[in-house]
């Protein structure tokens, strides 16, 4: 039987662009690129490299987000995955992590799945709890923040480093994992394998398809909510120190007014 791996995925503005929020106070992705999350692209090689090494395996790569998430979606094709679901609806503009593990969890059961494989945060909200809020949610183990990963007969097993142990986890499939960016470079995708991403089946689908109401998600099913944001101060100029024989004395005198010393 084949083993159905789903990598949830998320399309985030570049964190080198000008972000800032929109009037309803969400993040205004309009105005910057966007692109796969960096995080992510660690949980699809990892994917990958599990499908590897099963006799029969196959990656999903699921994302939630507007159309153009789809290039988040296509950069995971072009890197070896097989197919793909976009869930896509206006209702869930300004939907929180916990109405966003709601959807996540609704498509990937639709799906089917044996394996689902997050990153260890996005790069926008940077969270980092919802590859828990899932596991909850689908009543599967997880095994989150791994170094290392690989999956036998039936059994998911990895490794997570902490500051002081190393700890050694596993669990029965179906299972929940999240993979840190020390679990291995990703893969940089191929002529071969962007031109063949091009041909490989997207399915789309929407809040109906997943028997999910509008008020479940969105800003008004939102768990969480942004009261107030403040723009951040432009830079200004800093303090240029001459040393002619009392620069450490003005160096030391700018820290201990700065209250760093």
């Amino acid at each position: 039987m084949s083993l159905r791996i789903v990598v949830c995925v998320k399309y985030v503005p570049d964190a080198t662009g000008d972000r800032h929020f929109a009037d309803d106070l969400t993040v205004d992705r309009d105005d910057v690129d966007g692109l796969l999350s960096e995080l992510d692209e660690y949980a699809v090689e990892q994917a990958l490299q599990i499908a590897e090494n099963a006799d029969d395996a196959e990656v999903t790569i699921l994302t939630v987000g507007p159309e153009d998430a789809r290039d988040a979606l296509r950069k995971a094709l072009s890197m070896g995955a097989d197919k793909a679901v976009h869930v896509e609806d206006d209702d869930l503009h300004g939907t929180d992590v916990i109405g966003t593990s709601l959807v996540l969890a609704k498509a990937i059961e639709k799906t089917g799945y044996d394996l689902v494989v997050c990153g260890m945060a996005s790069t926008d909200g940077s969270m980092g709890v919802l590859p828990a809020l899932l596991a909850e949610r689908l009543g599967v183990p997880q095994v989150t923040l791994l170094s290392e990963v690989s999956v036998e007969d039936g059994t998911v097993t990895g490794r997570r480093d902490g500051d002081a142990a190393t700890e050694h986890l596993q669990a029965s499939l179906p299972a929940v994992i999240s993979v840190t960016d020390q679990s291995g470079e990703a893969r940089y995708p191929s002529f071969k394998g962007i031109m063949a991403a091009k041909k490989k089946p997207v399915t789309s689908l929407d809040l109906d398809d997943l028997d999910i109401d509008a008020d479940e998600v969105g800003l008004t099913g939102s768990w969480t909510a942004v009261d107030e944001a403040t723009e951040r101060p432009a830079r200004t100029a800093g303090t240029i120190v001459t040393d002619e024989g009392e620069g450490a004395k003005q160096l030391a005198e700018f820290l201990a007014g700065q209250k760093f010393i």
